[in-house]
């Protein structure tokens, strides 16, 4: 079995590429730059050559405050039009694929967990390209799954742990936003849930995929930094105000991921396992 990877030097995409590598699974993996997906031709030529058996689409763009502007036609080029020539040429080359979308769907109202069926709602840009791009997928009629995750972390790229302890460095006090709740996801745990649904062959559909347990950004950056001495202090979204809406309560519902057969550790025991891994 090959394995096609887009988005290689993203932090899912890096991360992907090395648990493949454990598994001494067979795989090619492309960036922005040996891959532009919003080139459909191009993405034909790639498949053409590669002959990959299942797709692994990591490829997004997610700087969530430069889609509201400047990045507005960026953000609809990768994530809806390069999703779809993703998805189209896994339908025509008969490659299962497995896309990665997000909690930002939804609005963020709902007080319970939101599961796969229920009725979305995107409030930002970025939200309403991603779930344009699942609806690409879905409307390709390739055998795919759709993975929305949230809050992800892991040892490549650009996340909130690392910022964390970047501003730690050099600030005694930090002020974190306590009233956003979520899920936090490690990006190990979504990339071994990726290659899960098609090993077990699940049910092709939407999955919700993080780890488990439910938190705030507060909560967070406290577990981060507890062995630290730098304060942490809550503070509402009123007082930290950012260009893109934020979803207050964006918990997703994990039942379907566990009902595949797949264990979900606790965001807590992810972010220890992540830290002693790079230590």
């Amino acid at each position: 079995m090959k394995f096609l990877i887009t988005g290689a030097n993203g932090q899912l995409g890096q991360e992907l590429q090395k648990l493949l590598r454990e598994r001494g699974l067979d795989f090619v993996a492309f960036d922005s730059k040996q891959l532009d997906i919003t080139n459909s031709a191009a993405v034909l030529s790639a498949f053409e050559q590669e002959q990959p058996d299942v797709v692994l689409h990591a490829a997004a763009y997610t700087k969530v405050d430069l889609a509201e502007d400047d990045g507005r036609e960026l953000n609809w080029q990768v994530n809806v039009d390069g999703t779809k020539n993703v998805a189209d040429a896994a339908k025509l080359y008969e490659a299962k694929l497995v896309a990665v979308s997000t909690d930002y769907v939804f609005d963020g109202t709902n007080e319970g967990e939101y599961l796969e069926s229920d009725a979305v709602n995107p409030q930002n840009s970025y939200g309403r390209a991603k779930l344009a791009g699942e609806l690409a997928v879905t409307e390709s009629g390739a055998d795919a799954y759709i993975v929305r995750t949230s809050w992800v972390f892991g040892e490549f790229g650009n996340n909130f742990v690392y910022t964390m302890q970047r501003l730690a460095a050099t600030h005694p006090k930090l002020t974190v936003v306590n009233d956003q709740l979520g899920r936090p996801t490690w990006t190990r745990t979504l990339a071994e849930f990726m290659l899960h649904l098609v090993e077990v062959k699940a049910a092709y559909g939407i999955y919700h995929l993080s780890n488990d347990d439910i938190a705030t950004w507060f909560d967070f950056a406290r577990e981060i930094l507890k062995d630290t001495d730098v304060e942490v202090a809550p503070v509402t979204s009123a007082e930290f105000p950012q260009k893109a809406y934020r979803p207050k309560h964006s918990v997703m519902s994990l039942e379907k991921a566990k009902a595949t057969g797949f264990e979900i550790s606790t965001w807590r025991e992810a972010l220890g396992k992540f830290f002693a891994g790079i230590k």
